[in-house]
């Protein structure tokens, strides 16, 4: 299934948020509110890429933080956040990729510690969507 797309294409990062699977899952994560969350996430003014599994299970929720053109120029690769549950690593997502991005700025410390290295399993599955 392609993923559902949301902002101006082109314009700064790019996220792609995991949510047919565990992420998402009220179920898993019932003291989240997960509707709000993508609210929070595309109203940073960038695309929002909404996927059904990115088989990071162990991971949940999985956000990534994929670099602006210039951000690619620079170097960065996509980002990938394990753990984004609370409204605050909702919305330090949300200032980072209105600051710029990876490449551009350096994320905020507390989503540093939220960073993990996908399998090369994980990073074909965000490519082929």
């Amino acid at each position: 299934m392609s993923p559902r797309r949301q902002g101006p294409a082109g314009a700064g990062p790019t996220l792609t948020v995991c949510r047919g699977c565990c992420c998402g899952s009220v179920g898993k994560h019932p003291g989240t509110d997960h509707d709000s969350q993508l609210a929070t996430l595309r109203a940073a003014g960038t695309r929002v890429r909404v996927t059904d599994c990115l088989d990071a299970c162990e991971h949940s929720n999985v956000v990534v933080v994929s670099p602006s053109s210039d951000g690619r120029r620079a170097g960065a690769r996509p980002v990938w956040l394990s753990g984004v549950l609370r409204e605050d690593d909702t919305e330090a997502v949300g200032a980072w990729v209105r600051a710029g991005g990876p490449g551009v700025v350096a994320p905020p410390g507390m989503l540093d510690l939220l960073t993990f290295t996908p399998s090369r399993r994980q990073r074909r599955e965000l490519a082929d969507d």
